[in-house]
């Protein structure tokens, strides 16, 4: 089946249907107008929610604004002067669908301000990722296409932490919310036309439970390192131990990951293996200030990693540069492409690279296949194994 959803004749909605740009606007600053708002909206089946929020010089996000709409009026809460109420985190945690577009880092603002992960969830990016070719739609975009409006731009990077909101911040920000709701009719007339609705279902708790792991998940960071192959098993030990590090640091200091210390420095770092000051400030990257404050911390690092038995050393993965991963990658690669045509989507939202290349690397050791569950499995397993041991064969 090949879907198809890039002709303006496949719009739900015709442009002469659409609403004007200049919704009503509810503006939220006080916990009992909160509580108020959660009470109108509790029986909603769905709720469509954003935020705006400021992070150049911290970790978390800072909430400078939360929009929810259920239909009719946009509320729109100034988070700056009210804490979250018990009432919202209901909201956000159980009850009605709640609608987002590209939703990570919103889901890391509700986590930090309301202290609550968002549930249940529809992610309409995603959504978007498996009717189209085009994995990542903003939000613009995504309004354009199923509701034939466009949008205005001008404040996507204003000042949202400052006050009074302008009139064009506060209209931005409640269309924002306002076409969510369309979109997601027009998708979801989609996705069930086509047998998706499940697929979605499927991506979104996915997301929802990585973002309630996040802070759990400080010792997976190091295998986002694309060269870590180049590395020893007792180097990446070392880069391991280090992230983990700059990770919890950066979590509990609030500060950004490249103020502290970037992953190419980390990597730089176990690279070389320093064993003193000296040898340490002589890795590309390295600052004076950065040794004088954090040089005994990661010395220290270091030298636990040139500690840790051998049988306890983490194995490296396999060179991409070897003919045997290139042929078995290719051959991977080829059957996600050919599946992900017919399905009418991007290769990437099939199946990732760093999915493909796990897929090599155990196949190449011998070791378990680490297949896609769910509907990728379903779609792709028996295929891939097929070629995989096909390509074995033939190594």
């Amino acid at each position: 089946m090949v879907v198809c959803l890039s002709r303006a004749s496949d719009l739900i909605f015709p442009p002469e249907s659409c609403m004007p740009l200049t919704p009503e606007i509810r503006w939220i600053d006080t916990p009992e107008a909160l509580n108020e708002a959660c009470a109108e909206v509790a029986e909603a089946d769905v709720i469509a929610l954003d935020t705006e929020f400021f992070r150049e010089k911290t970790f978390h996000p800072v909430p400078a604004l939360v929009q929810f709409c259920v239909g009719g009026a946009a509320y729109l809460v100034d988070p700056t002067v009210v804490a979250c109420t018990d009432a919202f985190r209901r909201l956000l945690g159980e009850g009605p669908v709640k609608l987002l577009h590209a939703s990570s880092e919103d889901l890391e603002v509700f986590l930090h301000w309301a202290g609550v992960t968002v549930s249940p969830l529809v992610d309409t990016q995603i959504a978007q990722a498996l009717l189209g070719e085009v994995p990542a739609m903003g939000y613009q975009k995504l309004v354009e296409f199923w509701v034939g409006e466009t949008l205005p731009k001008d404040e996507t990077r204003s000042n949202w932490l400052e006050r009074p909101l302008s009139e064009t911040q506060t209209t931005y920000a409640a269309l924002d919310v306002i076409y969510l709701l369309e979109v997601w009719q027009a998708q979801r007339d989609a996705l069930e036309r086509y047998g998706r609705l499940g697929w979605l279902e499927e991506e979104c708790r996915k997301l929802v439970e990585q973002a309630a792991r996040d802070e759990h998940s400080d010792g997976q960071w190091y295998l986002r390192q694309r060269q870590l192959w180049r590395l020893s098993p007792r180097q990446i030990e070392a880069y391991r131990r280090l992230t983990i590090w700059r990770e919890g640091e950066v979590r509990r200091r609030d500060l950004p990951r490249g103020w502290l210390v970037s992953d190419k420095l980390l990597y730089g770092i176990a690279e070389r293996m320093p064993e003193n000051r000296y040898e340490l400030a002589g890795v590309e990257g390295m600052k004076p200030p950065l040794v004088k404050r954090e040089g005994d911390t990661l010395l220290a690092l270091v030298r636990e990693a040139r500690h840790v038995e051998e049988a306890h050393l983490p194995t490296p993965p396999w060179s991409p540069m070897e003919p045997a991963f290139k042929k078995r990658y290719k051959a991977l690669k080829k059957v996600v492409s050919r599946e992900a045509e017919a399905l009418g989507m991007a290769p990437e939202v099939l199946l990732r690279r760093r999915d493909l290349e796990a897929l090599v690397s155990a196949s190449l050791r011998g070791e378990p296949l680490p297949m896609p569950d769910g509907w990728r499995g379903e779609r792709l397993a028996e295929a891939l194994e097929t070629v995989l041991h096909e390509t074995s064969e033939t190594s």
